[in-house]
């Protein structure tokens, strides 16, 4: 087992993962940057240590002052969470060589599966249905057209390199797609340092879902289910579920068995996501896939019982998986949303500042992951996420009424959240009935 593990990350991740580690005997070491002195993982690990100023290229994404931090605390291993480093390649790569173990797949695999076109050439190969669209890269706007043409619009065009949200534009016209082909290479090139881009086929009212899987380093892989992403705000993902009522059990099945003989194929280790769009004919698409543990990573748990940032540094210790396929049971129903600071009505701007005072929603089948505290200062470098609040319920329904219940006892004063927003989402008549796919604020106007 693991000895000492350095978390290569801030905020609620980083608690998390230090919590996990404590129950397991685990030592931990906590980086964090001149605007986290404060911050709550820097007080909750065993060790901490500054690796530079604020901003993320100077500190987060610092691979040598990471390193460097590793070393002089003789952590054995790194955690990297979620964003920052932990899909890249070049980070995971030197801590192979220098025999510190990264906690995650190996950087082969992150490279083949960071590269979004690579991985659909991969995961096509591997029997994995995908979107149509463009054999690897797109290397002028002419051949963009042409294929647009073929497989007709709408069609999304998308870095390579890309994530989170950005680097993504639809066409619905040649037009459209002259302009946007334009556009995408900029934001691809100044957000990734990666202009590449693909194209495929623009999969009208889908639901995002997603499998998870663990495979550990034995041959052996499970899936834990699947979980719907499709509530999002720019691309970005604000309420999640588990399971999803769309899928019958045949599809689900279907998508379970296909996500484990993807991650067989390639010789797929530790945890990962494979990512679908579904659409209404229950037809499914593969769409990436992500080598780390997810930001919705808790509504897994709460169904299933398995603690998946355990077995992500027990598969890195080298243990075999102790339960089979049919051993994951689905009990109920769990849903989760972010706590953001921003401001939903000005375009979802970024609300940093001081916490002034707060209360955090409890009860039977409720969790929030957080590390804010009352007089802690939201500082404005870093993503904008407070907190996620974790229910699980018998049924969908019960869910629902219990996630309400708890974001609506949240107070969070001294900065703006989006609260009010998230309670608008679980009040609506279409996200109660499950009639909502990835189109459903803007279609609903909230």
């Amino acid at each position: 087992m693991l000895k000492k593990v350095l978390i290569a990350n801030r905020g609620e991740i980083a608690v998390r993962i230090i919590r996990a580690c404590r129950e397991m005997g685990i030592r931990t070491v906590a980086i964090y940057s001149e605007a986290d002195k404060n911050a709550l993982h820097t007080k909750l690990a065993d060790e901490s240590i500054c690796i530079g100023p604020a901003p993320s290229n100077k500190s987060y994404l610092n691979v040598k002052a990471i390193l460097e931090a590793a070393c002089l605390t003789g952590s054995d291993s790194i955690h990297p969470g979620y964003g920052f480093l932990s899909e890249n390649p070049s980070f995971a790569k030197i801590c192979e060589e220098m025999g510190i173990k990264f906690i995650g797949p190996n950087h082969k695999l992150i490279e083949l599966l960071g590269n979004k076109s690579m991985a659909k050439e991969t995961m096509k190969k591997a029997g994995v249905p995908v979107v149509p669209g463009s054999d690897g890269l797109i290397k002028s706007k002419e051949e963009a057209v042409s294929i647009a043409e073929k497989i007709k619009y709408p069609v999304l065009l998308k870095a390579s390199s890309g994530g989170g949200g950005r680097g993504i534009r639809i066409a619905y016209s040649t037009e459209e797609l002259e302009r946007a082909y334009d556009l995408v290479k900029q934001e691809a090139k100044i957000s990734f340092n990666d202009d590449s881009i693909y194209l495929e086929k623009f999969v009208e009212n889908p639901r995002h879902v997603e499998i998870q899987v663990l495979a550990d380093e034995h041959g052996n892989c499970v899936y834990l289910g699947e979980r719907d992403c499709s509530i999002q705000r720019r691309n970005q993902k604000i309420i999640e579920e588990t399971p999803t009522e769309i899928l019958d059990e045949k599809t689900r099945k279907q998508m379970g068995e296909v996500a484990i003989k993807a991650a067989k194929e390639i010789g797929y280790t530790n945890a990962g996501t494979i990512e679908f769009l579904v659409d209404k004919n229950k037809d499914f698409y593969f769409m990436e896939m992500n080598t780390r543990v997810q930001v919705e990573h808790p509504v897994t748990e709460m169904v299933t019982g398995i603690d998946i940032i355990k077995e992500q540094i027990k598969i890195a210790s080298g243990e075999k998986l102790n339960f089979e396929q049919k051993d994951i049971k689905i009990d109920g129903h769990s849903m989760e949303a972010r706590i953001n600071a921003e401001n939903p009505e000005k375009n979802f701007i970024p609300c940093p500042g001081t916490i002034i005072g707060m209360h955090l929603p409890g009860g039977n089948g409720i969790r929030v992951d957080t590390a804010i505290y009352s007089g802690y200062t939201v500082p404005p470098t870093y993503d904008s996420m407070l907190a996620k609040i974790i229910v699980h319920g018998k049924t969908r329904a019960e869910s629902i009424a219990k996630l309400k219940s708890a974001v609506a006892e949240l107070v969070i004063e001294g900065i703006q959240t989006n609260t009010d927003f998230i309670l608008k989402i679980l009040n609506n008549e279409n996200f109660k009935n499950n009639n909502y796919d990835t189109s459903f604020i803007q279609k609903e106007n909230l």
